[in-house]
């Protein structure tokens, strides 16, 4: 199946030059754990852990610092024609949660690792069920 039947299309994004407190702020607003930080075409992300481990656990006053200087650079991205499997591969190979999804460099939605395991999840219940269709009765 391919990611763009899976991925989410209303990412949050925000500009390299976004105020952290605004991030933060945002993630609240909308009740999601990552920003995709965007100069065009996606650049970073920000997620909760990293203003957690880059802002609050170095004790760093954010008071002037951006997305640019929280965010993970070096950007895992997945093409939106690739398949599930691809996917769990690039996360787990890069240790990310999360994947934006792109089409021809442009940013069109997100995937995430609770995406694929409500999937994973979806599947083994109807699994279950063709299982108990055919199980005898005891």
């Amino acid at each position: 199946m391919p990611i763009d039947n899976l991925a989410r299309s209303d990412v949050v994004t925000a500009s390299t030059d976004e105020p952290v407190h605004d991030l933060a702020a945002t993630m609240h607003d909308e009740d999601v754990g990552s920003i995709v930080i965007t100069d065009g075409e996606p650049v970073g992300i920000v997620t909760d852990r990293d203003l957690t481990m880059r802002v609050l656990a170095e004790q760093t006053d954010p008071d002037g610092l951006t997305a640019e200087d929280v965010m993970s650079d070096g950007l895992e991205t997945i093409e939106h024609d690739a398949g599930f499997y691809e996917a769990t591969e690039l996360m787990s190979e890069h240790g990310v949660r999360r994947l934006p999804v792109i089409a021809d460099g442009a940013l069109e939605g997100i995937i995430t690792a609770d995406d694929l395991n409500e999937l994973l999840a979806e599947e083994h219940q109807e699994l279950a069920e063709v299982i108990r269709a055919q199980r005898p009765p005891y």
